[in-house]
């Protein structure tokens, strides 16, 4: 099938479509890459032809996928006499599975692409003809890595580095887990980014999606955002992601965060791998999250990344068929001879041989449970099948000495003749033999200490199930109702998903022994009613619904990209891409400077905590600069200019008694003057504040209760601040406090907001934009229609005044001809037209006015030295 990816590089910059030949013409797979992080040619197209490419080619009919992996689903073999080599489907792949997405009708036409790495070295001589065979025949695409790279990415920094501190192992020591290492983390980088650039030579970045799976490839998404923009790109972790305290003793925490955020839909099989992800992005990245009917996102400089939470599920249909095997009946039969007929219970554990899995503590619970209950020795059996270790190193090692030694002093001091507790299986089993196990074994042990997924509980209820020829070789009338018994740990990414399961604290030998006892008591009706309700959902949950679940929501998440305005910025593993309104853009210093100069009648608003001051600033008063800037827009006679805030009219007075010539709006408005020397006005019914005795007391209790918050008592406000608290508690508590003042204050004149990092209370009708009604209605009754408006804020409180002066275009407090630039500090949602990245450049488009102030103001009073001159 011919490839849909561009042919010719200088068509994607100039966002062409491809040419016609290129239809008729089938692509070969271009050269392998050479050099790490190198496509020849490709680092011509720069990052701004980049964000400038459009979605201006045809959509294709049928949809593809590009799915990435550490692993091609491919297994290969070399033929011993010819050297030929040959290639075939993995078909225990997940990777490979995702394609039985077929069976849902919106992705029944979805063309799969694999980019991933072999398993075998190939030579460099055949890489060429490797690459061209596997995509003419599997649509796979190869990269190949040196074995020295290979082993510093896979067994180096995957393996030693990410798998055990993901798996909450900190390396205290250096036999724990592996210290950081740097050239490990740039090998990492390189095999990120060669994977990166394979992507490259197929994906047709208008149309294509691309899912990226796993911790081994969790820098590759801002390789891909750099080079494309718009790239519809997913990220599954399939590994548990720890909490902050652990995870950001990794040195690289930002960086690897940063590139997962460049993504547009991360997934995680559970709730608590996704809530450590996001409270990472909150403790490090300062990033909140919202739940917007049903789905949660993450606001990343304009762009919605979401955040998927689905358990992977079993591919049904390969189960059935290896269930259907003679070969697994005839293992099945075997099995009865070997524990029913000899009145022997089977336990049944599978589990990889390495330090997680738990098997040592599983041994123990076993002991335990035979040293308790001696009507178990002689009769219950625990087949613990070992499969070998993905990972070297010397902790597989110990796990697998402990593990033949436990086996050994177990069936030592519980044996019998004939009889041995524990069968340990270290061999290599094929699939059926495994299906066999499961069919045969009256509960199943998953009992890891911290694990992503493992689909073992699934298989077994599967195989549990079974079909009628397995009915009858199990005896089972026709119809009859099976069951299942299922002991698992807390620790494992489907114990949410199994709550018929028995669960257990794998680090309480106690519990788990008594949990082996459950099972085995257990009554048969009530085994029937938890696989029955495992069976409903393992069934109707398996890997196609997964995947099409997933790619579903990536299809909706990216569905505005082709509507917003995108650039990168930032450089290496820090690049972003920023993703904006196409009416929102930044505010030109020049562009604003050339209407100020333009106006006769200007409205100036201005914002004070995070706008002219920093929101980290610990002193908030302002600077000498900022009074001399206030002052010399002041001081020109065209202007009216108001600093609104929400502190209090004492403090704001103290602070700015140097500006003669300033408006005031204090508290959010309520209390007003046009100038120092005014008396200060009501703009509201003046309020009853009887209100704080109710209040208060709620806000102190939380305060308590709440280290590093404090309490703003204003004259007609209360405000509860915790931006020194910790951020997760600090937020957890305003959402109660917020939802408890409501219910005391349902009946009082105010209202209860929350802001950036506080919740306050004030009375009904106050808000900024009230502010900029007034400034505006009352220059109408002047005569003074504006032909220039700045407005500038940063929080929530502040888009009152952009609502009020955007509406305000076109009509009668405005000149027709009125320039008006609402600005927002940041780039965010907002009802501003206009933003500006920080107070910095807001001192620059500040001071451009001033400067045009005191021109204008020094050209008068020449002109009036002149006058008088000449009347001498």
């Amino acid at each position: 099938m011919v490839s849909r990816s561009y042919s010719n590089l200088l068509e994607l910059a100039s966002g062409e479509s491809p040419s016609p030949s290129f239809n008729r013409i089938p692509r070969r797979i271009p050269r392998v890459v050479t050099v790490p992080g190198i496509v020849p040619g490709l680092d011509e197209l720069s990052d701004d032809d980049d964000a400038s490419v459009s979605s201006s080619s045809s959509h294709s009919s049928r949809d593809r996928t590009i799915i990435v992996g550490n692993q091609l689903p491919i297994c290969v073999s070399r033929d011993p006499n010819s050297q030929k080599l040959s290639f075939s489907w993995d078909k225990d792949s997940l990777l490979l599975q995702l394609k039985d997405t077929h069976q849902y009708q919106n992705h029944a036409d979805m063309e799969f692409v694999f980019v991933g790495s072999l398993r075998e070295e190939i030579p460099i001589s055949e890489q060429d003809e490797v690459s061209q065979i596997l995509f003419d025949s599997f649509k796979c695409v190869p990269t190949f890595l040196s074995p020295d790279l290979r082993a510093r990415f896979y067994l180096g920094f995957c393996k030693q580095q990410l798998w055990p501190l993901f798996h909450y192992m900190l390396p205290l020591s250096p036999d724990l887990g592996g210290r950081f290492d740097r050239g490990l983390w740039q090998a990492y980088v390189s095999v990120n980014k060669i994977f990166a650039d394979k992507i490259l030579e197929v994906i047709n970045p208008d149309d294509d999606f691309v899912w990226v799976h796993d911790y081994h490839l969790m820098v590759l998404p801002t390789f891909l955002r750099k080079r494309f923009n718009r790239v519809k790109l997913g990220f599954f972790l399939h590994s548990p992601f720890p909490s902050s305290e652990i995870y950001k003793t990794l040195p690289v925490r930002e960086e690897i965060l940063r590139s997962l955020l460049n993504s547009d839909l991360i997934g995680f099989h559970t709730f608590d791998y996704a809530r450590h992800f996001l409270s990472c992005c909150s403790r490090m990245l300062g990033l909140t999250y919202e739940s917007k009917r049903g789905y949660i996102g993450l606001e990343y400089y304009g762009r919605t990344v979401s955040i998927k939470i689905l358990p992977v599920g079993i591919h049904l249909g390969q189960l059935r068929s290896v269930l259907d095997l003679p070969e697994t009946e005839v293992k099945v039969v075997e099995l009865i001879k070997q524990f029913r007929d000899q009145d022997r219970i089977m336990l049944l554990g599978v589990d990889d041989m390495d330090i997680f899995k738990g098997i040592s503590l599983k041994l123990l619970a076993f002991e335990q449970l035979l040293t308790q209950h001696q009507e178990c020795r002689g009769r219950v059996v625990l087949v613990q099948i070992a499969n070998p270790a993905r990972g070297k190193g010397k902790d597989v090692a110990e796990v697998q000495n402990e593990s033949y030694a436990m086996v050994k002093r177990i069936n030592e001091a519980f044996g019998q003749p004939g009889y041995d507790p524990v069968i340990l299986i270290d061999r290599p089993l094929q699939f059926y033999e495994r299906m066999a196990y499961y069919v045969v074994a009256e509960c199943c042990l998953v009992t890891a200490v911290r694990d992503g997924m493992n689909l073992i509980p699934y298989e077994y209820i599967i195989a549990r199930e079974g079909n009628d020829r397995l009915d009858s070789v199990l005896g089972l009338k026709k119809c009859a109702s099976k069951k299942s018994m299922l002991v698992v740990s807390e620790f494992i990414g489907c114990s949410p998903s199994l709550s018929g399961a028995i669960r257990v604290n794998p680090w309480n030998i106690d519990a788990v022994a008594d949990a082996m006892d459950l099972a085995l008591e257990m009554v048969d009706q009530e085994k029937q009613l938890r696989h029955e309700k495992h069976y409903r959902y393992v069934s109707t949950h398996d890997v196609g619904y997964w995947a099409n679940s997933f790619l579903q929501d990536l299809e909706r998440t990216c569905r505005e990209h082709n509507r917003r305005r995108c650039w990168g910025i930032g450089f290496g593993l820090r690049f972003r891409v920023v993703a904006l309104d196409p009416n929102f853009r930044k505010l030109s210093v020049e562009t604003t400077v050339s209407a100020y100069r333009r106006a006769k009648t200007r409205a100036i608003l201005l914002d004070y905590d995070g706008t002219l001051m920093p929101q980290a600033s610990i002193d908030k008063s302002p600077s000498a600069k900022t009074i001399e800037i206030l002052n010399s827009l002041c001081q020109d006679k065209n202007n009216a200019v108001f600093l609104v805030s929400a502190k209090s009219r004492k403090t704001l007075s103290e602070w700015f008694s140097l500006c003669e010539n300033l408006g005031i709006a204090a508290e959010h408005g309520y209390f007003f003057r046009p100038c120092r020397d005014a008396e200060w006005n009501i703009r509201v019914p003046a309020a009853d504040i009887s209100w704080k005795q109710i209040a208060e007391p709620v806000m102190k209790l939380y305060t308590e209760t709440t280290d590093g918050s404090t309490i703003d008592d204003k004259e007609t406000a209360l405000v509860w601040c915790y931006e020194d608290a910790d951020s997760d508690f600090g937020s957890c508590q305003a959402k109660e406090l917020l939802s408890h003042l409501e219910s005391v204050l349902a009946n009082e004149p105010v209202s209860v907001k929350a802001g950036h990092n506080n919740v306050e209370v004030k009375p009904q009708g106050v808000s900024k934009g009230l502010v900029a009604e007034c400034l505006l209605a009352t220059m109408r009754e002047r005569n003074l229609l504006p032909d220039f408006v700045l407005c500038i804020g940063d929080d929530r409180s502040d888009e009152d005044m952009f609502e009020v002066i955007s509406s305000a275009v076109a009509g009668p407090t405005l000149d027709p001809e009125a320039e008006v630039f609402a600005c927002t500090v940041g780039r965010k949602p907002s009802k501003a037209k206009y933003y500006v990245d920080d107070t910095t450049d807001i001192f620059r488009v500040m001071q451009g006015l001033a400067n045009v102030s005191n021109q204008s103001i020094l050209s008068l009073s020449l002109r009036s030295t002149v006058r008088l001159d000449l009347d001498e």
